[in-house]
């Protein structure tokens, strides 16, 4: 009987040291805890519009002239486009049209006393594009109608047609503060060839081709 009377006055005890350790942890203040903050995913989808500049380089080549000659110059205009994003996939529609000043000569065969010249005025594309989000980061791949003018000329006359070609090419396009976004790109631009004939002056019975390497860097603002 003692001994059950001393084993259930020590389990009272025990009982009673919990409770009281329990109760002193209860009394302690709980200090808050800040909730984590998750920068929200930068949405691409919408309209926008921009301008852009930058240069272009290339080659003609005039039949009737044994080689190609370079053609260079710069550019700049302005881009309107939309953006539809899935998950970190966006897809988008961009048209552009930008001023030129690309232009070559050469003096190489049946140019040596002519002066055979190819330039282009302006430049214009609508293209689609597929780019990979990385939150306000995304790198792009274009493609799609390219349209600009062939002027063809030398020292006696010259002809100047529109074209219209293709283009492929890459960028990427960085969010800045607000709506404002930056790009950087590289498109390949292939305008055909032109058919210079008797207006061609001198150096007739020609077709008159023109490629062009282009990089410009723009500025969107998003609607």
């Amino acid at each position: 009987m003692n001994r059950i009377v001393l084993a259930t006055a020590g389990l009272m005890a025990l009982v009673g040291s919990i409770g009281a350790a329990a109760a002193a942890d209860l009394s302690q203040p709980v200090m808050p805890t800040k909730a984590p903050y998750f920068s929200p995913v930068y949405n691409w989808i919408g309209l926008y519009a921009g301008i852009n500049g930058g240069g272009a380089w290339g080659t003609s080549n005039w039949s009737a002239v044994p080689t190609s000659f370079n053609t260079s110059g710069g550019m700049a205009g302005g881009q309107l486009g939309y953006n539809w994003q899935f998950g970190q996939f966006v897809y988008g529609l961009e048209g552009d049209i930008d001023w030129t000043d690309v232009r070559g000569t050469t003096g190489v065969g049946a140019c040596a006393a002519f002066a055979c010249r190819t330039d282009s005025d302006y430049l214009a594309t609508v293209r689609g594009r597929l780019g990979f989000a990385a939150d306000r980061f995304m790198p792009y791949v274009t493609g799609g109608l390219a349209v600009g003018n062939i002027r063809a000329s030398d020292i006696v006359g010259g002809i100047n047609q529109t074209n219209a070609g293709w283009t492929v090419g890459a960028g990427v396009e960085f969010a800045l503060s607000g709506p404002w976004s930056a790009k950087v790109e590289y498109l390949y631009v292939d305008l055909g060839s032109a058919g210079c004939n008797a207006p061609c002056g001198a150096v007739g019975g020609n077709n008159v081709s023109l490629t062009e390497n282009v990089v410009r860097a723009g500025i969107n603002y998003r609607f």
